[in-house]
């Protein structure tokens, strides 16, 4: 097996694993407990806070652990519409993931959120952008703006759009859960006032994340209950998760500084060459430049990406068309056709993301594995007919 989908979720480092177990065997007690058995429990906490911080240049106390990275998105934008209720609309990006783009439509109604355009490419008009900012600034809550797509990888120019943001005296969000560990990020340098991690999608586990809050930021917490993370969510914290979270994040702090990721992207551009070079009617789906080093969004012309999943699950890749959350929903990504790609072009779109387990012989193989998928799926097309209708 050849895993080809590392967007959707990473496998756990050794090293991960191994902060981890304590944690669920003999380190079992509750961090809020008032006894000497529960110190260490509570040292851990602070010490994942502190290498969750490091990874985005934040200070520990501006990290709030959540139960995943949606949950950070709808806190963000939840404490600001609560905190400026004569405020009544959203911005958010039209490629935005769906834990931004409806819990918006949840807190202030679909006619109250505003759309960014973005250019073909995938990368935010930022014309557009200052259009609606000197438009509707004095109705806009929040604007929440992801750093890096989950399905082409592209990136916005979060720091031209924090800064715009600033200037318009609003309150600005960033979903980072497909930037942090793949590219640097420093939120001391740029007006960000919240910033949403994932574990799971830089090494750590599933059912763990983090919001950054900085530290000059009015907040209101979305957990209400008992006073854990200094009161800004409710709930016993999931130490085992927190811990593993905190070592993925030392981790993958460490492979940014050593320049792996730059091994990851020399790779995935010879991936890419391979398949362009291995497939005719290929086509790139976003910038080939602005993107996180691991991902490719790709099209083959005529070929529905649906026959070549099961293709590729067959010979034991590991790949998707878009999103994981959209998994068997039949629409086109809406990712794409915000960028102007047709829907009948997104339904040929595959999505591929090694991560820094990837290695060189996996992308040979897998390269090999999709071209002949490609030439037995158009083989198998209907004499004079189409594989599928738009």
């Amino acid at each position: 097996m050849i895993y080809l989908d590392n967007n959707a979720t990473t496998p756990l480092l050794p090293e991960v694993v191994d902060a981890m177990l304590p944690f669920l065997t003999e380190h079992y007690g509750n961090p809020s407990a008032g006894y000497d058995f529960a110190k260490p429990v509570r040292d851990a906490l602070d010490t994942a806070r502190q290498q969750v911080a490091e990874l985005i240049g934040a200070v520990p106390e501006e990290i709030v652990f959540t139960g995943c990275g949606s949950e950070a998105n709808n806190t963000a934008l939840a404490s600001a519409v609560s905190l400026l209720p004569d405020r009544k609309k959203i911005v958010v990006g039209a490629t935005e993931h769906s834990a931004v783009g409806k819990s918006a439509v949840h807190l202030v109604g679909a006619e109250n959120v505003i759309t960014a355009p973005v250019h073909p490419d995938g990368r935010l008009d930022l014309d557009a952008f200052k259009a609606i900012l000197e438009e509707h600034a004095d109705d806009i809550a929040i604007v929440s703006l992801m750093w890096a797509n989950n399905e082409t990888g592209i990136i916005h120019p979060i720091a031209e759009i924090s800064v715009l943001t600033a200037e318009a005296g609003l309150p600005f969000h960033t979903d980072a859960v497909q930037a942090a560990g793949k590219i640097p990020i420093d939120v001391a340098a740029h007006p960000i006032q919240f910033l949403s991690l994932a574990a799971h999608k830089f090494h750590g586990p599933k059912g763990v994340g983090a919001l950054f809050v900085k530290s000059s930021t009015r907040f209101r917490n979305l957990l209400v209950g008992g006073g854990q993370e200094s009161g800004r969510r409710a709930g016993t914290e999931n130490v085992a998760g927190i811990v593993a979270m905190g070592a993925a994040a030392e981790a993958m702090r460490h492979r940014l500084a050593d320049g792996v990721l730059h091994r990851v992207e020399l790779m995935r551009d010879h991936f890419e060459s391979l398949l362009r070079d291995g497939i005719d009617g290929f086509a790139l789906n976003g910038s080939s430049t602005d993107r996180v080093p691991n991902t490719i969004n790709f099209r083959i012309t005529g070929v529905p990406a649906e026959a070549m999943l099961i293709r590729l699950d067959e010979a034991g890749i590991c790949c998707s068309s878009g999103s994981a959350c959209k998994t068997g929903n039949p629409a086109p990504s809406s990712v794409l056709t915000a960028m102007g790609i047709s829907a009948t072009d997104a339904k040929t779109s595959l999505r591929l993301s090694l991560s820094t387990t990837t290695t060189a012989p996996d992308i040979e193989i897998a390269a090999d594995e999709i071209i002949k998928a490609a030439a037995r799926v158009r083989a198998e097309r209907p004499s004079g007919g189409v594989l599928f209708s738009s």
